[in-house]
């Protein structure tokens, strides 16, 4: 019995990290039920917020179709629980911005740019389909004037956004 349980536990085991971790998304994820939605999380994702209250990332995701939606969230999710993450599912780009790599469906290709800010929080700064290798340096300019709005909003604030 024992050996049967070892042996359930240990397929388990691997099943979990394939599924985990295997880059197709439309395969069915693990799910996680808990009381408190940051529970188990090492970094909780955040949208950035802009002074007039937008959030260019959730506004972004809400115009792609459900199933690219669910993709880049359990990408997301992803670094969420299991950070630091490296490739195929992050990658750092620089001054401290990474990018969460997502293949969608009909080839497409999502990335959605991050920051850890000093609360240990994921910041979701900007979000787009990429049309070239190289990360388009508009990309990450963007990505860098949001990063630094909200370092200084949370300065401002006291620290509460």
């Amino acid at each position: 019995m024992d050996f049967i349980l070892r042996l359930h536990w240990q397929s388990g085991l691997a099943f979990m990290y394939r599924r985990w971790y295997t880059p197709n998304c439309m395969s069915e994820k693990p799910k996680f039920s808990t009381d408190s939605p940051n529970e188990g999380k090492r970094i909780p994702a955040i949208f950035y917020r802009t002074e007039a209250g937008g959030e260019p990332v959730r506004d972004w995701l809400k115009g792609l179709l459900p199933e690219d939606r669910k993709c880049i969230g359990e990408d997301i999710k992803t670094v969420e629980f299991g950070w630091p993450v490296g490739m195929p599912v992050c990658k750092p780009l620089s001054n401290g911005i990474y990018e969460v790599r997502s293949s969608l469906a009909q080839n497409q290709i999502a990335r959605v740019l991050f920051y850890i800010d000093n609360k240990s929080r994921m910041v979701l700064l900007h979000g787009f389909i990429k049309k070239t290798q190289k990360t388009p340096d508009e990309d990450l300019k963007l990505a860098r004037r949001n990063k630094s709005k909200h370092q200084s909003g949370l300065k401002m604030k006291g620290g509460l956004q």
